[in-house]
């Protein structure tokens, strides 16, 4: 039996209707057609699906798309300003080279946010340790890492000298 689901998408309220056995994943790629989030691994291995449910991160194939009534989620496609300006990260990973072919940077883009988010300045140990839920078969991940760390340069707040 399906039910409708009412959530906040990228900050738009959104009503799909679905099944109960349907996650999230399949709700944002299929009925919504967000192509960003990837489907990897479908066990929550690879983070290829993640993204900021109520600010915190998930694996979208995880979630049955039930459970987000009345909640908000972000996706990669969300990250972006509505004017098309790339959020910090997203330019970070363009400026750094940290993409290949791509099937894993929605999920690294959407870790590094909720790191960022919580933690704004980390270290690499920290960064590293964040993304470890992430694979990527294709680049090396110190690119990744650098983008993460320049970003968090970049917008932390300066300390006046004397």
């Amino acid at each position: 039996m399906k039910s409708v689901v009412e959530f906040t998408l990228n900050g738009e309220g959104r009503a799909v209707l679905c099944e109960p056995r349907q996650t999230l994943l399949e709700i944002l790629r299929e009925e919504i057609r967000l192509t960003g989030t990837k489907e990897g691994c479908s066990n929550g291995n690879c983070g290829a699906c993640n993204v900021l449910l109520d600010g915190v991160l998930v694996n979208s194939c995880l979630i049955l798309a039930v459970e987000v009534q009345g909640r908000s989620i972000v996706t990669v496609e969300g990250l972006a300003r509505p004017d098309g300006t790339l959020h910090p990260l997203q330019q970070a990973f363009l400026d750094h080279a940290a993409l290949q072919c791509g099937v894993c940077t929605p999920g690294f883009l959407l870790s590094a946010k909720a790191l960022l988010d919580e933690k704004p300045n980390p270290t690499e140990t920290e960064v590293r340790y964040w993304l470890a839920g992430n694979l990527c078969r294709c680049t090396g991940y110190d690119k990744i890492v650098r983008a993460v760390l320049d970003v968090a340069r970049s917008s932390a707040p300066s300390t006046p000298t004397r």
